[in-house]
């Protein structure tokens, strides 16, 4: 077996790594330029709305409970309150995205979909009266999901990597309490879909076929034994010719 390739056998089984280093290599670079125009887009929305005294924000952002603002949960994310807000999240969105994404941009794309709207719809059900916004809920999104990626896809690298994660980011955690001012429904949220992201979003393996079952005393058959020289007649069964 080439060292680092993927088994192909039962779904049970665990995996030190999936795909060999070129492609994983290839998709961490996708990933990395992924998460870096993301960035991009961000601090330029931003740029823009500082200009205009945050009025996106509070046009875009998520306003509980409130049916005309319910699309917003898709805009929300882009969106910050001030320079400080999108410098916390900025660190954490490119760490945990890129760790979401180096496994195949395509399913991190399923994966930012589904954070998205359980961090947004979360935000727009419980948060209390005023206006949500930031790429926080999205981040315990990624965060959870690569906390137990490598638990559902049987990868032994992926389970270590969520591992370290969870060790250095643990004070992250402290978000998820209520705290006045911070939209901590909305980070309960993310977290939520990116657990479940790493169920529905998991690998699939073929099943190793059936093995044959094993001959048993009951299941063998039993031929009539001749002796060496003899030969049955015709019609005359266990005679022996003369």
């Amino acid at each position: 077996m080439t060292p680092g390739r993927q088994h192909t056998g039962s779904r049970g089984r665990w995996d030190l790594a999936a795909g060999d280093a070129e492609s994983v290599l290839a998709e961490a670079r996708k990933a990395f330029f992924v998460m870096a125009g993301v960035l991009a887009v961000l601090w330029i929305i931003q740029i823009a709305n500082w200009a205009d005294h945050y009025q996106l924000t509070y046009t875009y952002g998520i306003r509980p409970r409130d049916i005309t603002s319910l699309p917003n949960i898709l805009t929300a994310p882009f969106l910050h309150f001030s320079w400080a807000h999108i410098e916390g999240n900025s660190g954490p969105l490119f760490i945990f995205g890129f760790l979401a994404a180096y496994r195949g941009v395509k399913k991190f794309i399923g994966v930012t979909v589904l954070v998205v709207l359980t961090s947004g719809l979360t935000a727009w059900i419980a948060e209390p009266n005023g206006v949500g916004a930031g790429a926080s809920g999205v981040v315990f999104g990624y965060f959870g999901y690569i906390m137990v990626r490598g638990f559902f896809d049987r990868h032994i690298i992926d389970m270590i990597i969520g591992a370290i994660m969870a060790l250095c980011f643990a004070y992250q955690f402290t978000v998820l309490l209520p705290k006045a001012g911070i939209g901590w429904q909305a980070h309960i949220g993310g977290l939520a879909g990116g657990v479940a992201a790493g169920w529905i979003f998991r690998e699939r393996r073929p099943k190793e076929p059936a093995k044959p079952a094993p001959v048993t005393g009951a299941t063998r058959l039993n031929f009539p034994r001749t002796r060496p020289g003899t030969a049955r007649k015709p019609g005359a069964p266990g005679g022996s010719s003369p």
